[in-house]
């Protein structure tokens, strides 16, 4: 009897740790993509400082170079805006590029990091970056 419960015990605490908990309002959407900095498109990564616009995830991803060998990624799907009724996806701010707007709802997020200025409880959706030191960007989750 007792190995009974023991055993039903341990399947639950096993089965309970296995469930992904996904509270984020913006929806996950695989991604897996190399972009190369040499090509046209993303020659505003060049420097520190440049952002640009990749295609994919839910409403487009934005790409920031933080550092030398550091660049961030976050989705442009607003997480204020979780249906995606707004028509346009997160755009940086005409005064501040640093700054993310969504035009519905008034929220505003740092592109430094994600997170959000006013209007939102949670920061923007994070993808992981790699960058091979020369040219190439890896941006995934």
């Amino acid at each position: 009897m007792k190995l009974q419960i023991l055993f039903v015990i341990s399947l639950f605490l096993i089965s309970g740790s296995c469930v992904k908990q996904n509270t984020h309002p913006v929806p996950y959407v695989p991604f897996n993509q190399s972009i190369d900095l040499n090509l046209p498109s993303y020659y505003s990564l060049a420097g520190v400082g440049g952002y640009a616009y990749v295609v994919g995830g839910s409403r487009g991803i934005i790409v920031y170079r933080r550092s030398l060998d550091e660049f961030i990624a976050f989705d442009r799907h607003s997480p204020a805006d979780p249906n995606a009724a707004c028509e346009l996806p997160l755009y940086p701010d005409e005064d501040n590029f640093l700054i993310l707007r969504d035009s519905c709802s008034g929220a505003s997020f740092t592109l430094y990091d994600g997170s959000p200025i006013n209007g939102s409880d949670y920061g923007l959706m994070q993808y992981a970056t790699s960058f091979n030191g020369n040219n190439i960007v890896t941006i995934y989750n």
